[in-house]
């Protein structure tokens, strides 16, 4: 008899209870980072200037509990609100499983291991300031957040 399949394969994203829901947030602290959306344009630029809840070491929110009231323009992600979000990474979970595709292998659920998205090279760790040090967005902006990082699988 053959395992059952994890419960991202087997179930949409609106079927998913609270806490399989919040594990697929891999940890990696890129949608914290903030973006600019150009006026004239409506496009978007991302930046290396992070939330100032975010500890740039774990890449996990310091008051996720109390986020939305610290920061009120924090967003909750939920399945309904994924169709209007076009800001999300492209190694994000929520966006791979929406648009059909499958969790990375340096994701936590299938490698078993919380810091394989740091030694992938895919988190904000080393390479975000917070927004408290950071000065004018318009002098941080970056194009590695919208990015899908080459990655290589860690023989550790």
């Amino acid at each position: 008899m053959s395992d059952p399949a994890p419960f991202w394969k087997a179930k949409r994203l609106e079927e998913m209870s609270a806490a399989e829901w919040e594990s697929l947030c891999d940890g990696c602290g890129r949608c914290c980072l903030h973006k600019l959306r150009h006026d004239d344009s409506g496009e978007l630029s991302f930046t290396n200037v992070a939330c100032r809840l975010l500890d740039l070491h774990s890449c996990r929110c310091g008051d996720y509990a109390a986020r939305r009231r610290v920061v009120p323009d924090c967003v909750q992600l939920s399945p309904g609100a994924l169709t209007d979000i076009d800001w999300l990474p492209p190694t994000c979970a929520y966006r791979r499983l929406a648009e059909g595709r499958d969790l990375a292998w340096w994701h936590p659920l299938v490698s078993g291991d919380p810091q394989s998205v740091h030694r992938a090279g895919v988190s904000v760790r080393g390479r975000a300031i917070s927004e408290t040090r950071a000065g004018a967005l318009e002098n941080h902006v970056v194009d590695w957040p919208g990015r899908t990082p080459r990655t290589r699988r860690s023989s550790s």
